[in-house]
């Protein structure tokens, strides 16, 4: 019992001693290469800044954690430095928020899975911003194909019927229905950025024009 006590002990104060760490003075965030900015330390011990990582994990598959840009450990918990938690810059606590969402999308378990419900519709909002990404990878594609067969398998479950499938079967309508919203938003998405790219030359054709006059 006096050995459980005091393994329970030890556990507590490694836990309070990890939540109280702050980054080293002469280190620097391994993604910007600035000064920390709401910093975060990942489960395998690497700091960096809370919105950096985040915007990292942007472009990483929207259902699994980021990868850890220094040692590629999966990040399942970030723990933020222990004085943020009292300031009250609205920009701070924004990162905040953030990072407490990330913390319970991958908590695992059963309620790993009711926060991934919860927050579907940021899953499926996450997932069409990085269809419309050209430079994007293709996990999101997988991702995409694989809610459509869950769709197929609740669209079998259910009484109704009046979906045309042609001969080729639900499962199929589905994913050629997914492949196809795929190539729509990516063909938008490479619109959208060649119009981007139109504005910012037109921009730098009337600054170059009144600098010359």
């Amino acid at each position: 019992m006096e050995t459980e006590v005091k393994e329970r002990n030890f556990e507590e104060s490694r836990g309070n001693k990890r939540f109280t760490e702050t980054p080293p003075d002469d280190d620097c965030c391994p993604i910007c290469f600035g000064s920390f900015t709401v910093p975060c330390r990942s489960n395998c011990g690497h700091w960096y800044c809370g919105s950096c990582i985040l915007q990292f994990w942007n472009y990483s598959s929207a259902s699994m954690p980021c990868k850890c840009p220094m040692c590629a450990c999966k990040i399942v918990n970030l723990m933020p430095e222990a004085s943020l938690q009292q300031q009250q810059d609205q920009e701070v606590t924004q990162v905040l928020k953030s990072v407490q969402r990330y913390n319970l999308l991958f908590v695992g378990g059963a309620l790993g899975y009711i926060q991934k419900l919860r927050q579907l519709p940021f899953f499926m909002k996450k997932i069409f911003q990085g269809l419309m990404d050209p430079d994007a990878n293709d996990t999101y594609i997988a991702e995409m194909r694989l809610f459509a067969m869950l769709l197929s398998i609740i669209y079998r479950a259910t009484p109704f019927d009046f979906l045309p499938t042609g001969g080729v079967g639900i499962g199929r309508v589905f994913d050629f229905s997914a492949i196809t919203l795929v190539l729509i938003l990516r063909l938008v998405g490479i619109y959208r950025r060649r119009q981007l790219m139109q504005r910012v030359r037109q921009v730098a054709t009337v600054e170059l024009l009144r600098e010359g006059t």
